[in-house]
């Protein structure tokens, strides 16, 4: 079985994820929100900087490359309304050269249902919706993350292909690359960024030399990391890619990072997010108002593993009737809350010890095993007290 690597500070960590690189086309990090991922992809992609002089090695995406884009609302006349580009930054090297707009628009007409125009003279992007006739639109926030990512996978694209303005690009490091997308756009976008991936091992610089692109992927999403895991294990529509995977924690405020591989346990991730709860769930831990939308996102998950519908699947296995009938409400009204994590609310009590009776319920009736990095003793139903 894997040994976990415990107690790494972020340095190691990036240093492992090189090493690992060594012998992999692939790295999966699955790692909850507020962990550290993006401080991990930035550690990766400034190590290179330290360690030989200012030489960039690695084309990432993450929360800061949409900082690359700003919005001109035209306030005042209200029509005017276009996305402009950060040119000082290397992310858009040889961007006018690559002719992006055909790629960019076969992604993105899988996924939205908008056009767009990018004027090269100016560096600015709009954007409008030509059965609508409407030009010049303002573009929501979950349109710009794919139209983003779109533009990002297009210039993938001409780094794999061996363009000399990426030829310097060693590594691809993606970051949450769907934080705002639904389930159904999350599985599409998973299919074709390891399609895309496939390409790497096999890049060729302008010589026809080989130059191979290493890839790290770290998200929260977990749909849409067990779907990159099924694809990049299976060899049906291309080469399978030798990679790792790993289960990032920071399991306190010290700073330091466990790896836990992940490579012998199938949806590792949901079981994963259970121990979390139980940590937060045991007395010196704390409990917010959003652990009951995990929770509840948990036994939808498992209800749907069994073919079912709904949670209704769940709730009749656990307790006696009375406690079901709490449980559904408790559920049902706790976890659709307008609850921000970036602002949490912490429980009273009461809705504290009745998290803690449906998690230990649930628990113990699905004989969930969680696993030992992050796993606190749980409770069964005979050792609690009435």
């Amino acid at each position: 079985m894997s040994v976990p690597q415990r107690d790494r500070n972020l340095r190691k960590v990036v240093e492992k994820l090189r090493d690992d690189l060594r012998t992999s086309d692939v790295v999966l990090l699955f790692a909850y929100n507020r962990t550290g991922k993006t401080r991990v992809s930035m550690a990766f992609k400034d190590y290179s900087r330290a360690k030989k002089g200012g030489a960039a090695d690695t084309l990432y995406f993450n929360a800061f490359t949409e900082d690359l884009f700003t919005w001109d609302n035209d306030l005042e006349g209200d029509s005017d309304r276009y996305l402009s580009l950060n040119t000082n930054s290397r992310f858009f090297n040889g961007l006018k050269d690559l002719v992006l707009d055909e790629a960019i628009a076969r992604y993105l007409h899988r996924y939205a249902d908008f056009e767009f125009d990018i004027d090269y003279v100016d560096w600015k992007i709009t954007f409008h919706k030509r059965k609508a006739g409407a030009r010049n639109i303002k573009i929501s926030r979950g349109e710009q993350s794919l139209f983003v990512w779109c533009l990002f996978l297009a210039i993938c694209e001409r780094m794999l292909d061996g363009h000399e303005s990426y030829q310097w690009a060693k590594f691809l490091y993606l970051d949450d690359p769907i934080s705002s997308l639904d389930d159904n756009n999350a599985i599409a976008v998973a299919c074709d960024l390891v399609q895309l991936v496939r390409r790497a091992p096999s890049r060729k610089d302008q010589d026809g030399a080989d130059a191979p692109v290493k890839v790290v992927l770290s998200s929260h999403h977990a749909l849409f990391f067990n779907v990159v895991c099924n694809e990049v294990g299976r060899g049906k529509d291309g080469p399978k890619l030798a990679h790792k995977r790993y289960f990032l924690q920071r399991p306190d405020e010290n700073g330091k990072f466990d790896l836990q591989p992940t490579e012998e346990t199938p949806f590792f991730h949901h079981v994963a997010l259970l121990a979390e709860l139980h940590r937060a769930a045991e007395p010196t831990g704390r409990l917010f108002t959003f652990h009951f939308n995990a929770l509840r996102s948990i036994m939808e998950k498992t209800a749907s593993f069994f073919g079912q519908k709904d949670i209704s699947f769940c709730l009749t296995a656990l307790g006696n009737g009375a406690d079901r009938a709490l449980f559904n409400r408790a559920l049902n009204l706790l976890s659709h809350g307008s609850y921000a994590i970036h602002e949490p609310t912490e429980m009273g009590e009461d809705n504290k010890d009745l998290f803690r009776r449906i998690l230990v319920d649930f628990t113990t009736t699905f004989r969930f095993a969680l696993p030992p990095v992050s796993s606190p003793p749980v409770k069964t139903r005979a050792q609690r007290t009435p």
